[in-house]
């Protein structure tokens, strides 16, 4: 799923920094609300703008809407989860296997963090048209990324050569997003460390592990 683009600091107004610091006050504030099991539906923007320190009007200012508020929370919230997994697709695989697994683990890792808000991001998305809108949109941008890197892949001999790239992009897209939900949802007994292991070998036995009939 592109990374955020990060402006630099020295290149930023200062009503720039005035959002983003506003931006965070309220994504913590989200997240320590949705962690006392409020659901996303039920908390009220009056609420959240007082656990953020707000006033309704400034609150309003910067999210029209509840949606809104999730998708650019969402946006917050993942940006460290998608360059994680960006950072593998694009490198050179040199370390193999345990690369990936790095990668998956500096996934989970952040869907640790921001669990309560992603937790909510999944289900909302399922009835709320914007909110799933901006998730599709955000997943099939990260699985065109995977497509590209197959297809070079595969035109250098790297992999197999009977591979559909985007089938298999949309499969390995499909697996890491699902599998971390469900594990995050459910008290499935695994560990962090076992899941990203799990994760790791799938996604490089499923991309490499026939490398061997691209010959």
């Amino acid at each position: 799923m592109p990374s955020l683009t990060r402006v630099p600091r020295s290149a930023r107004k200062p009503s720039d920094d005035r959002r983003v610091e506003f931006e965070r006050r309220v994504l913590r504030a989200v997240e320590d609300l949705l962690a006392d099991g409020t659901p996303f539906t039920e908390l009220a923007v009056q609420k959240i703008a007082a656990a953020s320190g707000a006033a309704r009007s400034t609150f309003y200012r910067y999210f029209p809407d509840k949606s809104s508020l999730l998708i650019r929370m969402a946006e917050l919230a993942t940006a460290d989860l998608f360059a994680a997994a960006e950072s593998w697709w694009r490198a050179e695989h040199t370390d193999r296997q345990a690369g990936v697994t790095a990668a998956m683990r500096a996934m989970i890792g952040g869907f640790r963090t921001h669990r309560y808000l992603l937790l909510a991001l999944s289900e909302v998305s399922g009835y709320d048209r914007a909110v799933g809108a901006y998730w599709r949109t955000r997943v099939a941008t990260f699985a065109e990324l995977v497509r590209i890197r197959l297809d070079a892949e595969r035109a250098a001999g790297r992999v197999a050569a009977s591979l559909d790239s985007a089938a298999t992009a949309l499969v390995l897209t499909s697996m890491v997003e699902r599998t971390i939900a469900v594990a995050f949802s459910a008290d499935t007994g695994l560990g962090d460390e076992e899941l990203a292991a799990a994760l790791g070998r799938a996604i490089w036995l499923v991309v490499y592990g026939d490398a061997g009939s691209a010959r």
